[in-house]
C-alpha cells in the first residue's frame, strides 16, 4: 500500500502529518485472503502500526469469507502466526453473510449471519484495550445491557501484545440514543423526559455492576486519592486555557471574563473531592451516541474505548463515576438545543426538566457531590468549545451559553 492509498483510508489516524514510508511488517495468509500488517513511518520521526486485511491486494468485499475466516479462527483458538485467537462464549460462526457498517471511521465493523459483529481495531496500540475489558467483565458480570463478548484476536510480538479485534453478538438496532431522542422530542417534551428517565436508569446499574467488584484491582471501587482529585483539577483547567486560546473576538473577551469564576469552581470541588467522592472503571466518552436503540425497544450501551485520543493506560484508569453523567447531562442540552432547531420547544425549560428526570433515576448526587457534578459539565463544556471552534463555528454559542449558565453568570 503507497502512502498516497493509506492516507486516503477513512480508518486512518494522523492524516495532519506526511508519510515518510509504508512497510509490510507481516501478511500472515487467512481464508482467501491475509492479514497484513503495516509500518508506517512519518517525516516527523513518529510512528504508527496498523492492520489491513488483503484479498489480492486490495480491501475485503463483503461475501467474499475474509471476515467470517476471522470469525472462525476466534471461536477454534488459532494461532496465525503472531495473531492469537481467544474466546469468550460459544461460538460456531460457519458460513455467514458478510455486511460491513459503514457508519465508523477509525475502526471497521461487520455484521455476520445477523447475530455476531467483529470489530477491528484499525490502529494497533500497544497494552490493554479497554473495550475488551469493559466487555469482558460486564459479560461476566451478567449486565445484560451491553453485546456480550464472544472473544478476541491479539497481534503478539516482541514481548508486547496489541488488540486486532473483538467479537460480539449483534444486538438489532434501529439507531442510537441521540436519534431516539430527537424522534421523542419531535413527538412531545414528555416522550423526551421519558427516555431522559430510562437512561438515568440505565446509567445507574451501569455504574453498580462496574463497581461490584472493588477487589479486581483492574475494576477497582474506592475514595479517591489526593493526587487523582489534583489531576482532575490541572486537567480542567488546561481544558480551560485552551478553551480560551481557541476563540477570537468577542467570545474569546466573553470566556476570558468567565475565567476566574470558573477557576474557582474547579478548585472548590476538586479541592475537597478527596474523601467525599469514589472512582471506579467509567465508559470514559459517555453520550446520546453512545447507546444503541435496540429493535425491542431498549437500550444498550456501546463503544468502551473511551476518548480515542488519549493514550490505553489513561483510557483504563479508574476515575469520578460523575464524569459519565455530566457526559451525558451535557448531550441532553445539545439534543434539546439541536431539536429547538427544527421545531417548537422551550429548551431551557426542557434540559432543566431533563436534567431532574435523568438525575433522579439515576440517584440524585448529595451538595458535596452536585458540586463536583457541576465542575465535570463545566471541564466538559470547555472541551466543546474547543471542538465547535475548530469544526463548527456555528455551534461556538452552544458550549458558551452553557458554561455561563453553570457558572451561574446567565
Amino acid at each position: 500500500m503507497t502512502p498516497a492509498d493509506l492516507a486516503s483510508r477513512r480508518w486512518f489516524r494522523s492524516k495532519q502529518r506526511t508519510i515518510a514510508d509504508v512497510r509490510e511488517a507481516e501478511h500472515v495468509p487467512i481464508g482467501p485472503g491475509s492479514l497484513v500488517v503495516l509500518d508506517v513511518g512519518f517525516v516527523d520521526g513518529g510512528s504508527e502500526r496498523y492492520i489491513a486485511p488483503m484479498v489480492e491486494g486490495r480491501e475485503p468485499i463483503d461475501g467474499e469469507g475474509l471476515w467470517t475466516a476471522l470469525a472462525d479462527a476466534i471461536a477454534r483458538e488459532a494461532h496465525i502466526g503472531p495473531f492469537v485467537a481467544s474466546r469468550a462464549a460459544g461460538i460456531e460462526p460457519g458460513a455467514l453473510d458478510e455486511r460491513r457498517l459503514t457508519v465508523e471511521q477509525s475502526n471497521t465493523s461487520v455484521v455476520l449471519g445477523e447475530r455476531l459483529i467483529l470489530k477491528l481495531y484499525r490502529l494497533l496500540e500497544t497494552g490493554d484495550n479497554p473495550e475488551l475489558e469493559m466487555s469482558a467483565f460486564l459479560t461476566d458480570a451478567g449486565f445484560a445491557d451491553t453485546p456480550a463478548l464472544a472473544g478476541s484476536l491479539t497481534y503478539a510480538t516482541e514481548g508486547e501484545k496489541a488488540s486486532v479485534a473483538m467479537l460480539q453478538a449483534f444486538i438489532p438496532g434501529v439507531g442510537d440514543a441521540w436519534g431516539a431522542m430527537l424522534s421523542a422530542l419531535a413527538t412531545g417534551p414528555g416522550r423526551g423526559l421519558a427516555l431522559a428517565e430510562r437512561i438515568g436508569d440505565l446509567t445507574a446499574r451501569l455504574h453498580r455492576c462496574l463497581a461490584s467488584r472493588p477487589d479486581d484491582s483492574a475494576f477497582p471501587a474506592r475514595p479517591v486519592t489526593v493526587e487523582e482529585a489534583s489531576e482532575w483539577r490541572s486537567s480542567a483547567e488546561r481544558q480551560l486555557t485552551m478553551a480560551i486560546a481557541a476563540v477570537r473576538g468577542a467570545d474569546h473577551e466573553r470566556l476570558d471574563a468567565l475565567s476566574p469564576s470558573l477557576r474557582a469552581r474547579f478548585a472548590d470541588a476538586f479541592g475537597t473531592a478527596s474523601g467525599d467522592a469514589t472512582v471506579s472503571r467509567i465508559h470514559g466518552d459517555y453520550h446520546l451516541g453512545q447507546l444503541l436503540a435496540r429493535a425491542d425497544g431498549g437500550l444498550s450501551v456501546i463503544d468502551f474505548e473511551g476518548e480515542p485520543a488519549r493514550p490505553l493506560d489513561e483510557r483504563r484508569r479508574p476515575s469520578s463515576p460523575l464524569r459519565d453523567v455530566a457526559g451525558m447531562l451535557r448531550s441532553l442540552d445539545y439534543a434539546a438545543r439541536t431539536a429547538a432547531r427544527d421545531f417548537m420547544l422551550d429548551a431551557d425549560r426542557w434540559v432543566d426538566e431533563a436534567r431532574r428526570a435523568f438525575l433522579a433515576a439515576y440517584g440524585r448526587p448529595g451538595s458535596a457531590s452536585a458540586g463536583l457534578l457541576e465542575a465535570f459539565e463545566l471541564q466538559k463544556a470547555c472541551y466543546e468549545v474547543r471542538y465547535e471552534a475548530h469544526n463548527r463555528p456555528d455551534w461556538l454559542w452552544l458550549p458558551l451559553a452553557a458554561l455561563e449558565r453553570l457558572a451561574g453568570a446567565a
